[in-house]
């Protein structure tokens, strides 16, 4: 019981997984998509194990009368399984659920999700995910489906009391790389050299003015032209 409702229940510190808080989800049965959490119990919090008993029991005792026509199942199934043991279909839950109870919850409603540091401000959609704690207001009720009997658990809101490693099937970048830090280095790259190139030597001696340098292919010869006559464009001698 948790603010005089018999069906209501403020939980412990718990785990979060299948985290479906900021947008909902289509349920794997089908049907019409809602918002839900499974909630990971541990089992040392016998107070909240005790509150979830009592409450799914008051949501019974209410659907007696309303939904059931005075009929009880003789096997009530209740949302409230054994981490340590099978699912419903037979397989095992997961090493996260180990020690725990699970419970999941779900609402059509968006739950509001907060952070117990200030409970009047929505969380950033970042900030919620799967494998992070916190405490979870949950509530219980009878239900009549198909001619199916039994107890469900509605979603209130959540209120996080702190992070934790993320449960979304990968690892967080911090546990890849924890001891790889500064230690990884990359060689330089080489140095590009250009080939030797052969280029043929200059004589260190300038030759005489108007000279042919050495082994310089030389001067053609000017035909047509008077001997002492004057080079118009150099005003010496041909």
């Amino acid at each position: 019981m948790y603010q005089n409702i018999p069906t209501k229940v403020l939980t412990g510190e718990v785990r979060l997984s299948y985290a479906a808080l900021t947008a909902p989800r289509v349920p794997k049965q089908g049907g019409e998509a809602k918002y839900s959490v499974t909630l990971l119990i541990p089992k040392t919090d016998t107070a909240t194990k005790a509150n979830i008993d009592a409450s799914a029991e008051a949501a019974a005792a209410d659907a007696l009368g309303k939904l059931w026509n005075g009929v009880r199942p003789p096997v009530l199934p209740v949302p409230i399984h054994d981490g340590d043991g099978v699912r419903e279909n037979g397989t095992p839950f997961g090493p996260e659920c180990k020690g725990c109870w699970v419970v999941t919850a779900g609402s059509y409603i968006k739950p509001q999700v907060v952070h117990q540091s200030d409970v009047n401000t929505d969380l950033a959609p970042q900030d919620i995910y799967s494998g992070m704690y916190g405490r979870v207001t949950i509530n219980f009720f009878g239900y009549l489906s198909n001619g199916k009997k039994g107890v469900g658990c509605g979603l209130g809101n959540v209120m996080k009391t702190r992070d934790g490693e993320p449960l979304a099937g990968g690892a967080s970048a911090s546990s890849d790389f924890a001891d790889v830090g500064a230690t990884v280095g990359f060689a330089p790259a080489p140095q590009y050299t250009p080939p030797a190139q052969s280029y043929p030597q200059q004589s260190a001696v300038a030759p005489p003015y108007g000279g042919v340098p050495a082994g310089a292919a030389p001067i053609p010869q000017t035909y047509g032209t008077t001997p002492g006559a004057i080079n118009p464009l150099t005003g010496l001698p041909y």
